[in-house]
């Protein structure tokens, strides 16, 4: 339906959506990335959910305020590998970035430190998520049709009807249970393509207890999104 323009100090942008499924107006701030959403049911005019978003503009800029601030990726900052703070240095020798105690060295150009760091992220995410879907297919006795990454906003990976695995590659900087996790999840998927209790019946058999790392994604997750690498 289009965007709106809350007036005010500072403006908050809103995206309108109508829903056939929603039974009241609501309002959503996405915890990733700060977007707005004003969610309309079908007898719902437009004129009165955007009232309904300026009775809560207030409440929409604290919890705009409240999150994260993003950080720009760069020599001399701090970046979550595998859970650990490492800090950025530019490498004087080598080809590619490699992880020394606290370090992640990069070699090249600073001004490319933030891509190339990115770039050792998605190779190491790659890794440890294939190596991870393939143990916890093996237990379930399926095997998928393929893996890939993509930088999502809104989930942490997906499994299609046809076997298709789609992770986000942010994951590498979580714990690894918490990756592990996540790839269970998945996996799980290619027998139960649902929510239902058989799946989660089934993430635990294959993974084990999933609350801690599933409750860390749902507190810290949206923290793995303010690092910027552009």
């Amino acid at each position: 339906m289009g965007q709106h323009t809350l007036p005010g100090n500072p403006p908050v942008e809103v995206i309108l959506r109508k829903s056939a499924r929603a039974r009241r107006i609501s309002l959503r701030v996405s915890r990733l990335d700060g977007r707005v959403t004003l969610t309309l049911p079908p007898h719902a005019s437009e004129r009165e959910a955007l009232a309904f978003a300026q009775e809560k503009a207030d409440w929409l800029r604290r919890q705009l305020a409240a999150r994260p601030a993003e950080t720009r990726v760069g020599v001399g900052y701090a970046l979550p590998v595998e859970g650990q703070s490492l800090l950025l240095q530019s490498a004087e020798t080598g080809r590619a970035p490699r992880i020394e105690g606290e370090l992640l060295l990069v070699p090249g150009p600073e001004s490319r430190a933030a891509a190339r760091a990115m770039a050792f992220l998605k190779l190491r995410a790659r890794d440890r998520l294939a190596a991870a879907s393939d143990r916890y297919a093996a237990r379930l006795g399926l095997s998928y049709a393929s893996l890939t990454l993509r930088d999502t906003r809104s989930r942490w990976g997906s499994c299609t009807a046809d076997g298709a695995l789609m992770y986000s590659w942010r994951l590498i900087m979580a714990p690894p249970a918490v990756l592990e996790y996540v790839a269970a999840h998945e996996v799980a998927h290619l027998a139960e393509m649902n929510h239902a209790p058989a799946f989660w019946q089934t993430v635990a058999r294959i993974h084990g207890p999933y609350a801690e790392p599933r409750g860390w994604l749902k507190r810290q997750g949206h923290h793995l999104h303010q690092y910027r690498f552009d």
